[in-house]
């Protein structure tokens, strides 16, 4: 489910920051291995021209210090057909969108999205709930979807990851130590437009959504949505 999300962010960075013309999706969560050929910087991304076991193709991570007869590996891809770069002012029949992983990653700096997952999973977190009438845990909000549904609460967590600026929001994933992870109770999505950084420890205001479905196969089986945050 993890990865699920990471590749959604990841397309819907794209089509955010190069307003792409409905790309069609095919099969998420490729790899990607070969040799740089030709780099092109735009809209706060790397696209990079890779000769691969099967040719040459297109393939787009967010920026990094990416040069030509580098060898490197994407991963968490998502190929977009006819996807167009309002910014380079072309058009690529076929393109892998995706994160920057093996030695590259570790020349440029960690894929902002493996940085975000990495804090997502960590473990003793630990913040007492939130005081008040709506005040719920996150494993609440979670197990307690159908009776939360389209009702406010007030939630108190820590902020474990954080995208900004997506689709005019800004996506927060909050845990307070409660809940399973087997489960996927433990953690909790919030939409906002106002900001937060990982670490800090938050109260947030909104109302509870169920089965949100972003299409592509993406949904969220439970969210906060259009949140207040106070720290």
């Amino acid at each position: 489910m993890l990865k699920r999300l990471q590749i959604l962010c990841l397309a819907l960075l794209f089509s955010l920051a190069q307003a792409a013309d409905k790309p069609a999706a095919a099969p998420a969560g490729e790899t990607v291995r070969g040799e740089v050929l030709e780099t092109m910087d735009s809209g706060g991304f790397t696209y990079m021209r890779l000769k691969t076991k099967n040719g040459e193709m297109w393939s787009a991570v967010r920026a990094a210090p990416v040069k030509a007869g580098a060898q490197v590996t994407v991963e968490n891809g998502m190929t977009m057909k006819n996807f167009e770069s309002k910014t380079l002012k072309r058009t690529f029949p076929s393109i892998v969108l995706g994160d920057l992983g093996g030695a590259a990653k570790n020349a440029a700096g960690a894929s902002p999205h493996a940085a975000s997952a990495a804090q997502s999973d960590a473990p003793d977190v630990k913040v007492d709930k939130a005081r008040g009438a709506n005040a719920r845990t996150i494993a609440e909000v979670n197990t307690k979807s159908g009776e939360l549904k389209d009702k406010p609460v007030v939630v108190r967590g820590k902020v474990v990851k954080y995208n900004g600026g997506i689709m005019g929001k800004n996506w927060i994933h909050l845990r307070d130590g409660s809940g399973a992870d087997a489960e996927g109770s433990n953690d909790l999505l919030a939409t906002s437009s106002d900001q937060a950084k990982v670490g800090d420890i938050v109260t947030v205001e909104g109302v509870v959504r169920t089965d949100k479905d972003f299409g592509s196969g993406y949904a969220y089986k439970v969210m906060i949505e259009d949140a207040k945050i106070k720290n």
